[in-house]
C-alpha cells in the first residue's frame, strides 16, 4: 500500500458535539423545534444540505424555501463552531504518524464543506500528517460519487489497489465500492457495526492500531 484515504467524522474525529451544536442553533434562530441528538448523528454523512434538508424535515418545515433559509443559517453558524468540542478519537494520531513514517501518504475526503474540513483538521493538530485535505467543494461530487476518492489518488500519485479507504458509514463503505477501493470502516464512529454490516461492509476495525494489520 503506497495511500491511504480517510473519510473525517466519525472515522478520525469525534465531531458529534460541534454538528448537534451548530444543527441546534441553526433551528432555534429559524423559530423551529430542536431535533434529538440521535437524530443529528443519524443525518450525518451526506453533506450539509442533506443533514439540513433532514433535520428541517424532522421539524415539519422541509419546504425548499426554509432549505435555503436553513442553508443560509447553518453555514454562517457551522463556519463558527466545526471545531467545537472537537477531538481525535483514540490511537488515531498515533496511527496517523506510524502511517507517515513507513512513507505511505495520507489523505481526507470529506462531505463536510471544504473551508471547515481544513479547520478540523487544523483543530485535531493533524494538517502536517496529510498530503492533500478535501472538503466538499463545487466541481467535485460529494460521496457516495467516486470522484472526491479519483481526485484525490490523482494527488496522492497512487493508484487504486495500493490505496486503502478508510470510514466510518453506509456512504463510505458505497463510496469504496464505486471506487473499486479496498474499503475499512471503523466500529467507534456514528454507524454500529450492524449499520456497517447491513451496508455491506466486509472489514471492521474496533482500534485504530488495527489498521496496521491491514497495510
Amino acid at each position: 500500500m503506497r495511500a491511504c484515504i480517510f473519510d473525517l467524522d466519525g472515522t478520525l474525529g469525534d465531531t458529534r458535539a460541534s454538528l448537534v451544536y451548530s444543527v441546534g442553533l441553526t433551528l432555534k434562530e429559524m423559530g423551529l423545534p430542536g431535533i434529538t441528538k440521535e437524530q443529528c448523528i443519524s443525518f450525518v454523512g451526506n453533506g450539509a444540505r442533506y443533514l439540513m434538508e433532514k433535520a428541517l424535515a424532522a421539524t415539519g418545515e422541509g419546504n425548499e424555501k426554509r432549505i435555503e433559509e436553513g442553508m443560509e443559517v447553518y453555514g454562517r453558524i457551522f463556519d463558527r463552531h466545526c471545531t467545537y468540542q472537537v477531538a481525535p478519537y483514540d490511537g488515531i494520531t498515533e496511527l496517523l504518524r506510524e502511517l507517515k513514517a513507513r512513507g505511505i501518504k495520507l489523505a481526507v475526503v470529506s462531505n463536510k464543506p471544504h473551508e471547515q474540513t481544513v479547520k478540523v483538521v487544523k483543530a485535531m493538530c493533524a494538517e502536517d500528517l496529510f498530503t492533500y485535505v478535501q472538503g466538499q467543494k463545487d466541481g467535485i461530487l460529494r460521496k457516495p460519487d467516486a470522484a472526491g476518492l479519483a481526485h484525490a489518488l490523482e494527488r496522492l500519485g497512487a493508484g487504486r489497489e495500493e490505496c486503502l479507504y478508510v470510514g466510518d458509514s453506509e456512504v463510505d463503505v458505497a463510496t469504496g465500492r464505486n471506487a473499486g477501493i479496498k474499503t475499512i470502516c471503523v466500529s467507534w464512529g456514528f454507524r454500529t457495526k450492524e449499520e456497517l454490516k447491513a451496508a455491506g461492509a466486509e472489514y471492521i476495525i474496533d482500534k485504530a492500531e488495527e489498521l496496521m494489520a491491514y497495510i
